[in-house]
């Protein structure tokens, strides 16, 4: 399908996965736990599998909990599950890593570029504060921001894309029908999105589309149907932009 990029004034992004290499970030932030438990065998695809499992878990039980105090649980749940040590200390530290999550390296630029022509929105399953951080690194103004500290509840509840129109209408004054949401998350964001009508593009970072691994995104068994798939954020700004 051949989309008709100027059918849209808004683009509405997932950012961790998509904006944010958050796999990066998660396993940077693991190695702590793993050193002190010299546990060189733990491998990348393997923690982030579990981290998905228990991230996922721990949000549908507290869906009203800071994404801080959901990664400090996790910690102490992965070191368990995968027969560590964890502490206190380390398990607050990995609740505070969101900020050192780097960015991809092609989003601030793009974002730049994006904005020239699009209004920019987040929905994002983070805490304001965390977000906050994150844009540091992304250096972009967004036109509004949604987090699930102020919906209170994670994607993929579809109270979060409720949400997101709702407000969409009432900040920016634009319609669900001309907002694009751009997201690498099947589970999270396009089996939601597409489920509540939007058009959807899909930032394909894992390369799943052509066998890559889930990596720390949950799985879904039946893929929606995007409306395009790019590897990366700069090449779907030269689609959406013309280039």
């Amino acid at each position: 399908m051949s989309l008709d990029y100027n059918a849209f004034d808004a683009l509405s992004f997932d950012c961790y996965g998509t904006l944010i290499d958050w796999e990066r970030g998660i396993w940077d932030a693991f190695q702590p736990l793993i050193k002190v438990n010299d546990n060189a065998g733990l491998v990348r695809e393997v923690a982030l599998r579990s981290f998905a499992e228990l991230e996922n878990a721990q949000q549908a039980a507290t869906p009203d909990m800071l994404y801080s105090d959901v990664l400090r649980h996790v910690h102490g749940r992965f070191a368990d599950a995968n027969g560590l040590v964890a502490s206190a200390l380390l398990n607050q530290e990995f609740g505070d890593s969101v900020a050192r999550w780097p960015a991809f390296s092609d989003s601030a630029e793009t974002l730049q570029r994006l904005k020239n022509r699009y209004r920019l929105v987040i929905l994002s399953n983070v805490h304001d504060a965390g977000f906050a951080a994150s844009n540091r690194h992304l250096d972009v103004e967004f036109d509004a921001i949604y987090t699930a500290e102020q919906i209170g509840s994670y994607k993929p509840d579809p109270a979060n894309f409720d949400y997101l129109f709702n407000h969409l209408s009432k900040d920016l004054g634009i319609d669900r029908c001309r907002t694009l949401h751009v997201a690498q998350s099947l589970y999270h964001d396009h089996v939601p999105a597409k489920a509540a009508g939007m058009t959807c593009v899909w930032i394909d970072r894992q390369n799943l589309s052509s066998g890559g691994h889930w990596g720390a995104t949950a799985a879904v068994e039946q893929w929606p149907e995007v409306d395009a798939i790019f590897a990366d954020l700069a090449s779907f700004a030269d689609a959406a932009l013309g280039v």
